[in-house]
């Protein structure tokens, strides 16, 4: 079964192939990595001694995980300091965030692929003691290769959405005689599952865990650390006031093809409030490009961050809000071509628009402007984050809309009536502090898995 399921990867491999080729070469992925991944080479493992105690690994697939996981793995580093902290990703936006966010993690690498030689070499390599899976990544090789090495891996802030569900669901139909034992062995190697909600649990259990391995204990996304301020944010708090730039709107994590319509969402608001200000923050780099273009043909000046002299995330930003840099007074829109700032931009938004729901992208997390009191504003597509919207809507702490005209007129209505908008955003930042605890429950369920008890400081 595991050797049909390997020759199938190497399969999808070569049919993706091209595409790899043409991403690799357009917007450099996959090649930087490869090495990594295939377990030829571990970068990132260079400072870590040869005698160490095993290591606590956290994958994180990508942004979103990786934001999750930083109060968990800051957590974790604090009541095991013998213990290397390792941090996997998949992706290069996750790796960037990671380094930014984690950078009291002993290493950073790229989780292999998997296949059982690049998976050996990779736990070989790191030596842990546990890996904690941010949300739900299944890979059956990885798991059966860290059951034969003795590491539990823990499943932590589980989430099986709607699509993925289905997508099984579909798959099992067909292919049901292959595909159900293999999850189901895959899934016995795990030592924990903790999901998110009652129905991630149920849909674990049908996929094959074992019920007395599956937990409900809350999404970790509501316990995240709310960024500083950053020079950018700073600098741009002083200059909206400076120079009367209002309202400011910040659209984050905007997916390919939708930045024309938060575009047009933004027309609405300026049809109202000339001096109206947009800083667009795609959600993947490969996407900068893109979204200038569309700025362009929408016939408005714009900045791209990597063109203003303000610090970055990484720099000493002291002095950076006073500096004498201005925003021209024909410039409309922030294009945030940069990895990692956009969390900070939320707290001088006057208006948050949270992408990937505009178009059937599934939507994103909206828990970064709504822990800043910031009302989120989203469209129809979020079915990965169905139960938090819904949590929302229900508390009327958030707004959805069906079109990108609705997103403008929701900014509107928050610039005419600012107690409405005070009282839904203290309702979405209530909604946010009332709860946390997921990762409390995870270091519970962690420190059960690990050799010792975990020690307080």
């Amino acid at each position: 079964m595991y050797f049909i399921y390997s020759l199938l990867m190497g399969l999808a491999a070569l049919l993706l192939m091209p595409y790899w080729l043409v991403q690799g070469l357009r917007h450099g992925k996959y090649f930087s990595n490869l090495g990594e991944r295939l377990g030829f080479s571990f970068p990132g493992f260079k400072n870590l001694p040869e005698k160490r105690a095993d290591a606590i690994w956290i994958h994180a697939v990508s942004v979103g995980e990786a934001l999750s996981g930083v109060a968990l793995a800051r957590r974790l580093k604090q009541l095991y300091p013998d213990r290397p902290l390792i941090i996997s990703t998949t992706t290069l936006t996750g790796q960037a965030l990671a380094h930014q966010r984690m950078p009291f993690a002993d290493a950073i690498f790229y989780f292999p692929l998997d296949w059982a030689f690049c998976v050996r070499r990779a736990l070989g390599a790191a030596r842990p003691s546990i890996v904690v899976v941010l949300e739900t990544e299944i890979w059956p090789n990885f798991l059966r290769e860290a059951k034969r090495r003795g590491v539990p891996v823990v499943f932590v802030s589980g989430r099986i959405s709607d699509r993925s569900f289905a997508r099984f669901q579909r798959f099992a139909s067909v292919f049901g005689l292959f595909l159900r034992p293999l999850y189901r062995g895959a899934l016995s190697n795990a030592g924990a599952f903790l999901m998110q909600s009652e129905k991630d649990a149920e849909r674990i259990r049908a996929m094959g865990a074992s019920a007395d391995r599956v937990k409900v204990s809350g999404n970790l996304k509501y316990d995240l650390e709310l960024p500083a301020p950053t020079p950018i944010s700073n600098w741009l708090a002083a200059e909206a006031k400076r120079r009367g730039r209002s309202p400011v709107i910040v659209a984050g994590s905007v997916v390919a093809t939708e930045e024309p319509l938060a575009l047009i969402a933004f027309g609405t608001l300026q049809g109202e409030y000339r001096n109206a200000l947009l800083v667009l923050a795609p959600r993947k780099p490969e996407c900068f490009e893109a979204a200038a273009q569309s700025i362009d043909e929408s016939h408005r000046k714009f900045i791209r961050r990597s063109q203003m002299p303000v610090p970055g995330p990484s720099q000493n930003g002291a002095g950076a809000a006073s500096g004498e840099f201005t925003i021209p007074d024909d410039v409309t829109v922030i294009l945030l071509d940069s990895i990692g700032e956009l969390a900070s931009l939320y707290r001088v938004a006057d208006g948050a628009f949270v992408g990937g729901s505009l178009v059937e992208s599934g939507g994103h997390n909206i828990l970064e402007p709504a822990a800043f009191g910031k009302v989120p504003v989203f469209g129809p597509s979020m079915e990965n984050f169905a139960e938090i919207a819904a949590r929302f809507m229900a508390a009327e702490a958030a707004v959805q809309v069906e079109s990108p005209e609705d997103a403008g007129v929701a900014w509107i209505e928050f610039m005419r009536y600012p107690e409405k908008a005070a009282r839904m955003g203290a309702s979405a930042r209530n909604l946010v502090e009332s709860s946390r605890g997921a990762t409390d429950r995870a270091i519970a369920e962690i420190a059960r898995h690990l050799d010792g008890p975990a020690r307080e400081d």
